[in-house]
C-alpha cells in the first residue's frame, strides 16, 4: 500500500503569494460569460445584493483578500493540489481547505435562507473567484512543485515558471482581446453543446476534469521547455474551452440558486 504522502510545508507561503488562478483578464471572461446566461430574476437578485455592482466587478477581489489579515483563511481555497503518482479521488486533502470544499461551502450559504445578505455577499464574490480557478490546469497542480510555481520554463525567451505562464501569460497571447471581445468571440456554445457543458455537473466532476488536463500540461510541458508560437497555437483552444465551461457552469449554479422558475440542467446538491 502507497504509503501517504504528506504537504509539502516549505515554500507554501511563497505559494500562497503566487497560486492567483487565471489572471485578471480570465477571472473577467469567466465571469462576464455568466453574467450573460443568468436568468432575469438571478440577475436581479445578484443585482441587489451586491448593491449594484456587476459580478465582473469583484471578479479578482479574491486574489487581493486572500493575502490580508481577515481573509487569510483562505489562500488554500484557490487551489486542490495533487502530486503525481495520486489519482484524484486519493489525493490527500490540505487541512486548511482547497478550492472544490470551499465551493461547497460558498454554495451553502447562499442556498441558506437564514444566511445574511453580508455573509451571501461574501459568498458569492468567493464563489465567483473559484469557479475560475477551478478551470484553471495548474491549480490541480502538484504540491511538490508548488503548483508550477517551481517548475521552470522559458517563455519566449524569458526565465518563467509554468503557473505563472498558464495564468497569464499564455491567455495574453492567445488573443490580445479585452473580456468582453472574449465572450464576443468563444461564448457561440449552441444550446447542446451548452446543455452538455453543464449537465450532471459537480465541483468533484470539474475538478477532476480539470486535473486530467493538468497532467497533459506537466506530460507536454518538461521543465526547461522553450514556450513558443507553436505551444500557443496547441493550447489556446483548451484555454477558451475552459473559459467558457467556468462561465456556464457558474452561471447554472447561481440560476438554481436564486431563480425558483429555472429548471437546472445538471444535479448539482448540497454537500
Amino acid at each position: 500500500m502507497r504509503h501517504l504522502r504528506t504537504f509539502i510545508t516549505i515554500g507554501i507561503g511563497m505559494y500562497a503569494l503566487t497560486a492567483l488562478g487565471w489572471g485578471q483578464k480570465g477571472h473577467d471572461v469567466t465571469v462576464y460569460i455568466a453574467e450573460n446566461h443568468l436568468t432575469p430574476t438571478t440577475y436581479a437578485t445578484i443585482t441587489e445584493l451586491l448593491d449594484g455592482k456587476s459580478m465582473v466587478y469583484w471578479a479578482n477581489w479574491l486574489d487581493n483578500a486572500s493575502h490580508t489579515p481577515e481573509y487569510a483563511y483562505s489562500k488554500t481555497w484557490h487551489y486542490k493540489n495533487i502530486d503525481d503518482g495520486y489519482d484524484y479521488e486519493e489525493a490527500p486533502l490540505h487541512p486548511n481547505g482547497d478550492i472544490v470544499r470551499a465551493i461547497y461551502q460558498q454554495v451553502n450559504i447562499l442556498q441558506n435562507p437564514t444566511s445574511s445578505k453580508s455573509d451571501k455577499q461574501l459568498a458569492l464574490k468567493i464563489l465567483e473567484h473559484l469557479m475560475g480557478d477551478l478551470h484553471q490546469p495548474m491549480h490541480m497542480g502538484h504540491a511538490s512543485d508548488l503548483g508550477g510555481n517551481r517548475w521552470t520554463v522559458n517563455y519566449f525567451g524569458r526565465d518563467s515558471n509554468l503557473h505563472s505562464v498558464w495564468d497569464s501569460s499564455l491567455p495574453e497571447s492567445a488573443h490580445k482581446w479585452t473580456y468582453t471581445e472574449w465572450n464576443n468571440q468563444i461564448n457561440r456554445a449552441d444550446p447542446a453543446e451548452a446543455a452538455l457543458i453543464i449537465a450532471n455537473g459537480t465541483p468533484e466532476k470539474w475538478g477532476e476534469e480539470t486535473f486530467e488536463i493538468c497532467k497533459s500540461v506537466y506530460t507536454l510541458t518538461p521543465e526547461g521547455t522553450k514556450i513558443s508560437y507553436d505551444y500557443v497555437a496547441n493550447w489556446t483552444p483548451v484555454i477558451e474551452n475552459q473559459f467558457l465551461k467556468g462561465g456556464l457552469r457558474l452561471a447554472d449554479i447561481l440560476n438554481s440558486i436564486f431563480d425558483p422558475e429555472y429548471h437546472p440542467s445538471n444535479n448539482f446538491v448540497r454537500k
